[in-house]
């Protein structure tokens, strides 16, 4: 699943304002398939596989367009990392979530670096070391996922965030985007000094200020999508 969601991502053209990844099935995503990493192949091949996944996981976050995870069933290992990696996420109310590597032997270190960012890190750590999995209601809980909701609200719940976000201007919504991650890395006097700044290159954007102008009028802005500076 990992390498051809790497390249779909690959392959999305400039019109696309919101991805969504979704499953068919029990299972979300398993994860790497434990067949490919026995000796047969090697270390070289281990290597591309995590790198590999490293890249689709860097990918959803460097997207411009946001990245919406619907979640119904199981995901597990690089699969919980990659609902960890999204920046949104809703799930069934049934849908669980593990790093179940040490159980077969395989610590899950690459899913807890995605997975220690976005639970606390108690949590993180008690995932990690059991392999046990948690209920979407704890995944809420601890900041895994957005949204739980029944079943037959899955869609039309993931829909809704996903129309209200393309009412935006996609330049402001990638500029926010690339700014929030960004600056969670930074330390707090720094991530101000930086958003500072590109608060001011917002409005210098062409949709930054139609939107002032359209609050200021009240009317629905007429956006551009585009990162035209007006000066």
């Amino acid at each position: 699943m990992l390498e051809a969601l790497k390249s779909d991502l690959s392959n999305q053209t400039d019109s696309l304002r919101v991805i969504i990844l979704t499953a068919k099935g029990p299972v979300f995503s398993a994860g790497h398939d434990l067949k490919e990493l026995t000796t047969k192949d090697g270390r070289e091949y281990h290597r591309q596989v995590f790198q590999n996944c490293t890249d689709v996981m860097l990918m959803v976050q460097e997207l411009p367009v946001p990245v919406i995870a619907q979640v119904s069933g199981l995901a597990t290992a690089a699969g919980c990392q990659l609902v960890a990696s999204c920046d949104i996420a809703v799930a069934t109310d049934t849908s669980r979530f593990a790093t179940p590597g040490v159980s077969v032997g395989l610590f899950c270190s690459t899913p807890a670096v995605a997975v220690g960012r976005s639970v606390p890190r108690k949590v993180a750590m008690e995932m990690l070391f059991t392999g046990h999995p948690i209920s979407a209601q704890d995944a809420l809980l601890h900041g895994l996922v957005s949204r739980v909701v029944p079943e037959d609200q899955l869609e039309t719940t993931t829909m809704g965030i996903a129309n209200r976000i393309c009412e935006t201007s996609k330049s402001v919504v990638a500029l926010g985007k690339a700014t929030f991650y960004a600056q969670m890395n930074l330390e707090r006097k720094e991530a101000y000094r930086l958003t500072s700044q590109v608060m001011v290159e917002n409005l210098s954007l062409s949709d930054g200020q139609e939107g002032i102008r359209a609050f200021i009028e009240k009317r629905k802005p007429t956006w551009n999508h585009n990162t035209d500076k007006v000066h």
